[in-house]
């Protein structure tokens, strides 16, 4: 029993003190272009999957309508498209040197199987150590919906949305 006992009592210490040595002498990646550590993305996606099931809000205040998704296809344009990409488009600069790389959103699976709601969570409040910012203090509330919707639909727009966001014909008031 005191073998077993002295086993516990090194196995107790001997792991945190080599987690600790594994990242105090740079032995972690940490650079994008190296490979992911062992269950870090496991790890990642549980809690944020479990913080969105426990946060995200469960009815939107506006409803994801042609003029909503109009107006999301321009946010769209405007702050997601760097990063997550138009359909039929070469990467960025940007989203090639991400880590981890940022989904393309509107073209195959998406996000459009996420209600629009875990989809506004992740507008709003950014996922950490992934490069997605959280836009809750630059966007409005209406605007992140607005986006939130247009990705969750982004398999089935409507035409006119669709051709609105791929060719954009009027410009903003910034002439863009």
């Amino acid at each position: 029993m005191k073998l077993f006992a002295a086993g516990l009592v090194v196995g107790i210490i001997a792991f945190p003190l080599a987690f600790y040595f594994y990242f105090a002498t740079g032995g972690a990646p940490v650079a994008t272009a190296e490979a992911a550590m062992p269950f870090e993305k496991t790890l990642a996606h549980k809690a944020l999957n479990a913080r969105i099931r426990k946060e995200m809000p469960m009815n939107a205040p506006i409803q994801g309508d042609e003029p909503n998704l109009t107006a999301g296809a321009k946010i769209y344009r405007e702050h997601c498209a760097v990063c997550h990409g138009m359909p039929r488009q070469q990467k960025t600069a940007i989203a090639a040197g991400m880590y981890p790389r940022p989904p393309k959103l509107l073209e195959g699976k998406g996000v459009t199987d996420d209600e629009p709601g875990e989809s506004y969570w992740k507008v709003a409040h950014g996922i950490r150590l992934t490069g997605m910012p959280g836009f809750g203090k630059s966007l409005s509330e209406t605007e992140m919906w607005q986006v939130s919707f247009l990705v969750a639909q982004a398999d089935k727009l409507p035409k006119a949305v669709s051709d609105d966001l791929f060719n954009p014909t009027v410009l903003d008031d910034r002439g863009k």
